[in-house]
């Protein structure tokens, strides 16, 4: 016998906080963006900024970094928060309200170049993209409304 809405239980709520963003390769005459692409639950490939939980004793700046490193391959240095994005799922029984902070990193200039690894389990495909037309690539509108910031914070840096 399904359970009536009187008896079921309430969902526990849990706070999640995550970091990431996009981090840029200035040196040709057009910045390129890093990009991840992850499977859905269709098989579909979706672009997205690299992202993950922020552990103990980080700051959401070094969560940042460590991220997009490990899910991109490129160690960047953090120009500025982009903003955060938050929302609610359920999982496991539990109602999840998580928020994403994410920053402009720009890559550290590395002695040879500027190589993307895909070599995260998470991560399906690695791909740099002009930063003209990261927006249209990525999978969420939220995301997207993020890059609005990136001029601006690229002016301060100049």
């Amino acid at each position: 016998m399904p359970p009536t809405p009187a008896t079921r239980r309430p969902l526990r709520r849990v706070d999640e906080t995550s970091a990431g963003g996009l981090v840029l390769d200035r040196r040709g005459p057009e910045a390129r963006g890093a990009l991840i692409g992850r499977l859905d639950r269709r098989g579909r490939l979706l672009w997205s900024l690299p992202k993950g939980h922020v552990e103990a004793g980080e700051t959401e700046e070094d969560t940042a970094v460590r991220e997009v490193a490990e899910e991109t391959g490129i160690r960047g240095t953090v120009v500025g928060k982009l903003g955060a994005i938050d929302f609610w799922f359920v999982a496991d029984g539990r109602r999840i309200h998580k928020t994403v902070h994410h920053f402009l990193l720009v890559a550290d200039d590395p002695v040879h170049g500027l190589e993307l690894s895909d070599a995260d389990i998470e991560v399906s495909e690695v791909a740099w993209v002009p930063l003209a037309e990261v927006a249209a690539r990525l999978a969420y509108a939220d995301e997207r409304r993020l890059l609005e910031r990136v001029p601006d914070l690229l002016a301060e840096t100049a």
